[in-house]
């Protein structure tokens, strides 16, 4: 009971300190305040998410829905009669036209902006990320020495820029890798919200992981390692985020994270992770709280996928060379 008394209570100061660095916003004004770069891309998120996409969402349902329901409504009441009704037909037909204009809203504007919206966010932040550590004087991310051939090739800061074919195709498997990793990640973040009791408390956490994930420097086995075993600090880190947009509609949540989306990456930009661990490691004489496997199912499904694809390309190359 000591033991798990003073793993508990270590897991909580790493929260904590992952909490406080998150929310360590003051970091996004200096790094904006030194890039004007920065400062028009991170301005354009927050025109596109904030007044167009979350400005429609309040239009609709402040302007257009009342609106409609004035237009064609759905209750005698609104037409000064009483019950029984003598437009009851009339009333469905109009109920039926509102709620098809209303969806048709939605096919026609909310949808095409939402998925416009998603790509171009996620090109700016890339440029949010990239502008950030050009603020911080770091335009090339540090890097461990790597401690196997696995580790070199995994990581890109190892494929020198110059390698020719073979540096390009280093590069594009790790990014497959890790956005296979991601993918099957959201896939069990979505999957969890259904188990009863618990589903919404592992949703909560599983997403709370996902908001550092792109933000580390490391390449993608010591990511992964590096995580697992510091998963108090960074559930801590992704939990304002989540906070935020939990407990809001999906297209609401989309919108609100759009926003605070580039406010975390510049945070993330801007935090010593390693050192606030490091710190923590120190006084508790290098003692650590163990590696929790959160990437294991993930992992395990996105090389099962790579090596069918290797297989099948290296079959069609068996057949091809027999023919």
């Amino acid at each position: 009971m000591g033991v798990l008394r003073s793993k508990l209570g270590q897991a909580l100061l790493l929260w904590f300190e992952g909490f406080r660095e998150a929310c360590c916003l003051h970091r996004v004004f200096i790094l904006c305040h030194r890039s004007r770069k920065l400062l028009i891309r991170t301005g354009q998120c927050f025109l596109l998410n904030g007044l167009i996409f979350l400005g429609s969402i309040f239009v609709l349902k402040s302007v257009v829905i009342p609106t409609l329901q004035w237009i064609l409504p759905d209750h005698c009441s609104q037409l000064g009669f009483q019950e029984p009704c003598p437009f009851g037909g009339i009333l469905k037909f109009y109920s039926f036209l509102r709620h098809g204009l209303i969806q048709l809203f939605y096919v026609l504007w909310f949808y095409p902006l939402y998925v416009f919206s998603l790509i171009l966010s996620n090109i700016w932040y890339n440029d949010v990320a990239k502008y950030g550590f050009a603020a911080m004087g770091r335009h090339e991310p540090t890097v461990p020495e790597p401690s196997s051939q696995k580790d070199t090739l995994q990581n890109p800061a190892y494929i020198d820029k110059h390698a020719g074919l073979g540096g390009i195709v280093i590069g594009i498997g790790e990014q497959v890798y890790s956005v296979l990793l991601l993918s099957f990640f959201f896939l069990e973040v979505y999957a969890t919200g259904f188990i009863p009791y618990i589903g919404k408390a592992l949703n909560f956490l599983l997403l709370s992981w996902m908001y550092k994930w792109n933000f580390s420097e490391l390449g993608l086995d010591k990511r992964l390692d590096f995580f697992e075993s510091n998963w108090a600090f960074f559930a801590g880190f992704g939990n304002p985020c989540v906070l935020a947009i939990f407990f809001f509609s999906p297209l609401v949540s989309y919108g609100v994270m759009a926003i605070l989306f580039p406010l975390f990456v510049l945070t993330a930009t801007g935090s010593e992770a390693e050192q606030v661990i490091d710190s923590r490691r120190r006084k508790w004489k290098g003692a650590g709280l163990g590696r929790l496997p959160i990437f294991y199912a993930a992992d395990t499904l996105s090389l099962w996928v790579l090596s069918l694809i290797s297989l099948k390309s290296r079959g069609q190359t068996q057949s091809n060379k027999a023919l």
